[in-house]
């Protein structure tokens, strides 16, 4: 254990140091950093594919939930995907040094706030080796150092991206120890991490809710949570039938095994005898397996469809992370805002409805990071949202909302500018 101790301290020793130089390294600078990272990824690919094939065999063999075995996997495919991401990272604005909210006080004195850094941030993350890279960018653009670690279940694939992103810096003016990795998969790690406070500024898990639970209960620093995703999409009495269909199979079907995916479908009673066999017909072509409410059954049990089942309790506020989704009709939207404030995560919601007034009830009322009309809840994510890419999604209110980009990993100081002016 003394050695795990010394190991981290001395990682937390250098990365404290280099967020004193990150802060003032300019633009330019980290730019080149960011781009050569994404092109040694492409270079790279075949390393990082030989790694991440060890980790998905082992977790293959380990019964891992097909949820988790997808988050785990790299391909070519995804490998482009991240490194265009870190691009897409280089061409955003810098905030670090952005200058806002400036205005003259009646005393003459010119104040606003200057955005800086946070300094340095933690990350504990599972099966998504992905991250590694995807918070090392942003906070390289941002002006923080990081700690990172990931899951056992990753572990090769972590090292392999971190290595790559560490190696492919050396060469700029980016500091060592901007980007560390604790690679020891040792649970004690993460305990020694949530007391680090004097060396950590912020700590953000990635993972199932038994993680953020832990680093949420035990963290000495402030934590940002989320990526727990319970959504709901409200079919409203006014809703185009056609739109409602496509939406809902794309929230449930073109990625069920991530956070934003559709949960549950609220299905207003007077469209319900219309939409519910539209919907049930094109989600069966996919698998998708469908627990009814009472209501929902009556009308979907007569047509044969194999993949139907009676709900229970436990259907009503699950992530299903797969192709299951649950069914509940609601007779008005009072009904469906009621549901979704007693099962929702706080994460990503959706109105189906041609109805403005429903609409903007809808979008005002819904307590969530992200809520939508007359489109799929698949759309939250950074890189959708413009970020490049997000180190994390958050459900809390306190700093950051919903996806989270360079400008949720800064902070602001007040400057105030004088012309010898005391205080009365």
């Amino acid at each position: 254990m003394n050695s795990i101790v010394r190991e981290i301290e001395e990682k937390g020793r250098i990365a404290r140091a280099a967020k004193k130089k990150l802060a003032s390294i300019s633009t330019q600078n980290k730019n080149e950093a960011l781009l050569n990272i994404a092109e040694a990824l492409i270079a790279r690919k075949n390393e990082i594919l030989e790694a991440n094939a060890i980790d998905y065999e082992k977790a293959k063999n380990s019964e891992m939930n097909k949820a988790m075995l997808d988050r785990l996997m790299l391909s070519t495919e995804r490998i482009h995907d991240i490194a265009m991401d870190v691009k897409t990272v280089a061409a955003l604005p810098d905030p670090v040094g952005e200058i806002f909210d400036m205005r003259t006080l009646p005393n003459g004195l010119l104040l606003g706030k200057k955005r800086v850094p946070l300094g340095v941030i933690g990350a504990i993350y599972e099966s998504r080796p992905n991250v590694t890279i995807d918070i090392s960018s942003l906070c390289l653009k941002s002006g923080n150092a990081v700690i990172l670690r990931g899951g056992k279940e990753a572990i090769n694939s972590c090292i392999i991206l971190a290595k790559i992103a560490r190696e492919a810096v050396q060469k700029t003016e980016i500091p060592e120890g901007a980007i560390q990795l604790i690679a020891s998969p040792e649970r004690e790690m993460v305990n020694y991490m949530l007391h680090m406070k004097d060396t950590i500024d912020l700590m953000i898990p990635r993972g199932g809710a038994n993680l953020i639970k832990l680093v949420a209960e035990n963290a000495t620093m402030p934590v940002i949570t989320g990526g727990v995703g319970v959504c709901h999409t409200y079919v409203d009495r006014e809703a185009n039938l056609d739109d409602a269909v496509a939406i809902a199979y794309n929230a449930k079907v073109q990625r069920p095994t991530v956070c934003n995916a559709l949960d549950c479908l609220l299905v207003h009673s007077q469209i319900a005898g219309e939409y519910l066999p539209a919907i049930t017909t094109e989600w069966s072509k996919a698998g998708v397996e469908v627990h009814c409410d009472e209501r929902a059954m009556v009308i979907l049990k007569p047509l044969n469809f194999a993949n139907v089942f009676d709900a229970t309790g436990e259907d009503w506020g699950k992530e299903f992370l797969s192709l299951t989704a649950s069914i509940k009709i609601v007779d008005s939207l009072d009904e469906a805002l009621a549901h979704i404030d007693q099962y929702g995560s706080g994460h990503s919601e959706a109105i189906i409805s041609e109805d403005y007034s429903a609409v903007m009830r809808f979008l005002n009322e819904v307590d969530a990071s992200c809520v939508y009309a007359n489109a799929s809840t698949r759309f939250t994510d950074g890189s959708q949202f413009g970020l490049g890419t997000e180190i994390g999604i958050s459900t809390q209110k306190f700093h950051a909302r919903g996806p989270m980009g360079l400008k949720e990993l800064t902070s602001y100081k007040w400057i105030i500018f004088g012309r010898g002016q005391v205080r009365p």
